[in-house]
């Protein structure tokens, strides 16, 4: 039988889960709307100006093959049903099934978001420590250095002087190579992936070390820790046992939002840095007019955001049952 808390934790995730699926919902929905108040429709944009040569009959099939001539409450329920299936559909550019361009496309970003999440975690709660337990001195300005350009300076303007840099002063850029995978050659694989992650970590980084240090200087003041100093604690164990383990609803909570910047700022720098990932997919087929690429790619980064933010309720109240219930 579940006690109190389990039962308060249950019903946090029940709540949770509900609150995500209608967020989910809604999603689909603008993205749906959104992309049918754009200029032209699913033909115009597979066939371009060749479009105005089709003779009536062969209009009236392509309508038919779309599904254009449902209304489009029936065509958004049967978009969602067979996205539900794992039927994206077939991209218009590419003339190739969504779902193969997105197992392409996908490997590139999560390894780049991965990278990315874990150089801002070590930045972050590095310098947000070293700030915290030793403020003003030289590692806390080297961080609350890193935190003004991280949250000053946006991250288009920081992959352009990182690739301008290393192309104009060393003649270095790995990504004009073609891609090559974590198994195909791993040393130009980092190489091309260490870079863009360095310019997504930094702004990752920047909020992250901020919030760390904010909350174990919050938490250091409390009367439990001038407590366990007293009694002669060692101060490593002060530090990680009560300092950051109290202050770690906070952190977490920050992280998961970043995962949320992680998701936009993989589109710019994708771009940037010619990787072949989900972003640099989603704005040639939003310039190409896509349909079925633009609906998933969305549907699907919306998903991972919403995901990541339903995983962080959820450590979160396990960390801190005072979070449980709201």
């Amino acid at each position: 039988m579940f006690d109190s808390r389990n039962r308060a934790l249950a019903l946090t995730i029940v709540r949770r889960t509900v609150s995500t699926l209608i967020t989910l919902l809604g999603v689909a929905i603008i993205v749906f709307v959104i992309l049918r108040l754009l200029p032209g429709d699913a033909i115009t944009a597979s066939l371009g100006v060749n479009a105005g040569l089709l003779s009536p009959a062969q209009h009236a099939a392509l309508v038919h093959f779309y599904g254009l001539g449902k209304p489009p409450v029936q065509q958004f329920f049967s978009w969602l049903g067979a996205s539900f299936s794992g039927n994206l559909g077939v991209s218009l550019s590419a003339q190739q099934p969504v779902s193969t361009l997105i197992d392409q496309a996908a490997p590139v970003t999560l390894e780049l978001s991965i990278v990315s999440l874990v150089l801002g975690l070590l930045i972050g709660v590095g310098f947000g420590m070293i700030g915290a337990l030793k403020p003003g001195k030289v590692g806390d300005e080297v961080g609350q250095g890193i935190a003004v350009v991280g949250l000053g300076v946006p991250v288009f303007v920081l992959g352009t002087a990182l690739v301008t840099f290393l192309s104009s002063h060393f003649h270095y850029f790995p990504s004009s190579e073609p891609y090559a995978s974590l198994f195909s050659d791993p040393w130009l694989n980092i190489q091309q992936i260490f870079f863009p992650s360095l310019v997504l970590s930094i702004g990752i980084g920047a909020a992250i070390m901020r919030t760390t240090r904010a909350a174990v200087l919050e938490v250091s003041s409390q009367n439990f820790v001038r407590t366990a100093r007293g009694k002669g604690i060692k101060a490593r164990v002060v530090t990680w046992r009560h300092l950051f383990r109290n202050a770690l609803v906070p952190i977490v909570t920050m992280s998961g939002i970043q995962l949320g910047y992680l998701l936009g700022g993989t589109v710019i720098v994708e771009q940037i840095f010619i990787l072949p990932g989900l972003g640099r997919l989603l704005v040639t087929a939003i310039n190409e007019r896509d349909f079925p690429v633009v609906q998933s790619i969305t549907m699907l980064f919306a998903t991972a955001f919403v995901l990541v933010n339903l995983g962080v309720d959820v450590i979160c109240a396990l960390i801190d049952p005072r979070s449980r219930g709201r």
